[in-house]
């Protein structure tokens, strides 16, 4: 992992937050600035009411109002959509814009993953019922989050636990991070 932050306590111990605990709720500038650094995403169409609250200024009531909204079928394409949604001047979440990914999925695709499974909160048994992840593999997904923290993005998780592309090319469907 990149160790860019050998000489500030304070920042080494605010990484070690973010990258190992996907509940951590970002408060300033300079915390959203290194979750940007360290790849932290939060996919609009997909995120959980935890997933909103990550980020600063959103309340519960706002993060469940964007939840709701998604598994009704609304779907986010850009800033200007999730301050529409929340009926707030889109100058308050352009800070927000790098931590957010507007993905589409289209419903009627031959790949339409019933389950999307969080891969640094999941246990054993929720990776055990994605297609593609047998039982050996859960435990080592979740080994590896315990013993080197969670997992960054696709990529990271690709490597750290030495998957072929192919694998990943049918796991990435089901998984986000």
């Amino acid at each position: 992992m990149n160790n860019w932050l050998p000489l500030n306590p304070k920042l080494q111990k605010l990484r070690s937050k973010l990258l190992n605990d996907p509940y951590y709720r970002l408060q300033s500038g300079e915390e959203i600035q290194l979750a940007i650094k360290l790849g932290i995403q939060i996919d609009a169409n997909q995120a959980t009411v935890d997933d909103w609250l990550r980020l600063p200024g959103l309340s519960i009531h706002q993060a469940r109002s964007l939840v709701e909204l998604s598994r009704f079928g609304v779907k986010f394409y850009c800033i200007e959509d999730i301050a529409a949604a929340l009926a707030i001047p889109v100058q308050r979440l352009e800070p927000l814009k790098p931590l957010l990914s507007f993905i589409y999925y289209d419903e009627e695709s031959h790949v339409n993953p019933t389950q999307i499974v969080n891969a640094n909160t999941a246990t054993v048994e929720n990776l055990a019922q994605i297609p593609f992840i047998d039982l050996s593999l859960a435990q080592a997904v979740v080994q590896n989050r315990l013993a080197s923290g969670s997992y960054r993005n696709l990529v990271d998780f690709q490597r750290r636990l030495s998957l072929s592309g192919d694998a990943i090319a049918q796991l990435m469907y089901y998984l986000r991070f």
